[in-house]
Formats: C-alpha cells, structure tokens, sequence
C-alpha cells in the first residue's frame, strides 16, 4: 500500500510518498520526495493513506539535513527508473555533500559516450527522491546551476546551506 506525507521544511512544504518495507529504517521505503512547484512531481492518488507515522525516520532524517548535522542519508528508496537511469541515479548519490560534480564527470563514471551529456541530465532530471539523492549538487561544466526540478533557486539554497554548514 503506498502511503504519503508532507513536512515542513527550509523548501516548503515536502511530499514523501513511500511503500512498507520490512528492510527500511523506520519500515517505510521512499517512492518519492518532492518540492512545491516541481517539474514532474508526484500528486496524491485515490487509494493512497495519509501516515504521517510512517515517516517518522525519513522526516528525523529531512530535519537533521537541513539543520546541518547529518551530511548522508540512510534512507531506502523503491527501485525504479531504467537501468541508466539507476546507473545516474547511483553516481549522483556518490557526490559528497558540500561538492560539486558535471554532467559530463557524471556521463564519464557511468560509461556513457561524450554525447551522452543530455541522457545523463534527463536521467538526473527524472529522479523522484530530491534532496535525499542530491540531484543538485550536479552543475553545468562552467559551474553554472542548471537544470534542477525544483527549481535553480532551490538548488542554490540547498548548495548555499551545504556550503555553510561544511564550513562551520
């Protein structure tokens, strides 16, 4: 049964949506984390339950992020996405928080061609879990932010709010 919530947070207001897992700290598995406005954001569906319980850990998790005291996320995601785009998904949850990495580093780790540069930015660009696999903190080969669903201001406040906290 999929189950959603939503959270307060430093971006407004969070949709978690996420599915029982006997594996997942806390038992729930994320499907889907997204931001208001967001290009391609999940909407509530008939037959899904409200349980704000069920995300106890993920949104303990959201909270200590944003707060600055937790730099890595142990939180279980369903698997979706094709078989690149799970290959993406992976190298940009390897990018450390606080670093930046490109599109184009991002293509060469997966072993796709030069030309590949545009796949890889639809694959990050795909990705359902923001913040939690951080989508953002991939920028353009001249540093320019670009790209992000959420919205480039909010992939500024998020790359702005790991800079300050890597730095105290």
């Amino acid at each position: 049964m999929t189950a959603c919530a939503t959270i307060d947070s430093p971006l407004g207001e969070l949709l978690l949506v996420g599915e029982e897992s006997a594996t997942a700290r806390g038992g729930t598995a994320l499907v889907s984390l997204s931001v208001p406005g967001q290009r391609g954001a999940a909407t509530v569906e008939a037959g899904w339950t409200h349980e704000p319980e069920a995300f106890a850990e993920i949104a303990a998790q959201l909270r200590s992020y944003f707060d600055g005291s937790l730099t890595r996320f142990e939180i279980e995601y369903v698997a979706s996405g094709s078989d690149f785009q799970q290959r993406v998904w992976r190298a940009v949850g390897a990018v450390p928080y606080g670093a930046t990495t490109t599109y184009r580093r991002i293509a060469d780790e997966v072993g796709a061609p030069r030309k590949a540069v545009r796949a890889v930015g639809a694959a990050i660009g795909a990705n359902p879990v923001l913040v939690v696999r951080p989508c953002h903190r991939v920028v353009a080969a001249d540093g320019a932010l670009t790209g992000y669903a959420g919205g480039l201001e909010r992939k500024r406040q998020l790359l702005d709010a790991e800079s300050v906290h890597r730095a105290a």
